[in-house]
């Protein structure tokens, strides 16, 4: 009896201790589950409800018109040539955004980890300041200096180069807009590669080049590898955001010229500003398919290999 009571006295207080422990767990998890609930999932259920209606500025004052229309709002936005032209603008923001900006991180995380030795902490920080510098005011300075007398023509003049109006011409002002977004985002690529490949052993690259393994090599067979879960992570998070790039296209060019620099979020921005909210929110609903199917998908192929 003595024996079996014994044993019984740890279970029975185990339970009130897990109990307690969910308990916390769950009051500190309260303040993010309710500003998801409010600002995230109550918004995205609100656009795909009213992604489905004929929801328009001047029903605000009647709600009780807005008619059902199920799948019209999204057969006409495919029927939208802006529309289509928008999907390829975001397409070629991500396709040429993501990796540029993830090269540009990569080697400097690379020359801060090994190469700079000096003043590494305010390389780190001028390298991140233009991840927290206001976008405005940076817009306000690239629309300076790619005007058509803006500095980067006075510098090609001096070089003897007769600058173009860049941001006036379709062809070049996509490069401007994507120039911008790398400039804004290679600060946070850099910080996280530069956190991975700290936590990459120095023991392994030290027994690799005692073997014989150059630089390179090292580089391709060890560090890459290794670096798999950031490259994940860098991967995502600035393919969601050139999905959904607003502040660039909107800052810099408004869309133009001829909507050559519109984006989807920009398209969905100025269908709102019609007041065809049906429409907006049928735009909305289609990037948040793209955001989850493109993240798949990077899991997919870029997830580590056991």
């Amino acid at each position: 009896m003595t024996s079996s009571s014994t044993l019984g006295t740890p279970r029975a207080t185990r339970r009130p201790r897990g109990r307690r422990q969910t308990g916390a767990a769950w009051l500190f998890l309260a303040p993010f589950a309710v500003l998801f609930v409010l600002f995230t999932a109550i918004p995205a259920i609100s656009a795909l409800a009213f992604s489905l209606t004929d929801m328009h500025g001047r029903d605000l004052r009647d709600p009780f018109s807005v008619n059902l229309v199920f799948f019209d709002n999204y057969l006409r936005l495919f029927a939208d040539e802006r529309f289509v032209r928008d999907i390829g603008n975001t397409v070629l923001f991500v396709a040429v955004g993501v990796p540029l900006t993830m090269a540009v991180g990569f080697v400097l995380a690379l020359a801060l980890n090994t190469g700079i030795r000096h003043l590494r902490g305010t390389f780190r920080a001028v390298f991140f300041a233009p991840v927290v510098t206001n976008i405005v005011a940076v817009a306000l300075i690239w629309q300076y200096a790619f005007n058509a007398n803006g500095t980067v023509n006075e510098v090609l003049a001096a070089i003897g180069f007769a600058g173009p109006n860049w941001l006036d011409d379709p062809n070049l002002a996509m490069p401007v807009v994507i120039l911008l977004g790398v400039w804004r985002n290679f600060g946070t690529a850099m910080i996280l590669f530069l956190a991975g490949l700290q936590a990459v052993p120095e023991d392994v690259h030290e027994a690799a080049a005692l073997d014989g393994a150059n630089g390179w090599r090292r580089l391709r067979l060890i560090t890459v590898p290794l670096l798999m879960p950031t490259i994940l992570l860098v991967s995502v998070l600035l393919t969601v955001f050139y999905l959904q790039v607003f502040d660039e296209p909107y800052l810099l060019t408004n869309g133009g010229p001829l909507g050559s620099t519109e984006s989807l979020a920009l398209y969905t921005f100025n269908q709102f500003g019609f007041g065809n909210f049906g429409t907006s929110s049928a735009a909305s609903v289609i990037i948040l398919l793209l955001v989850a199917i493109v993240s798949v998908v990077q899991f997919r192929l870029l997830r580590p290999r056991t």
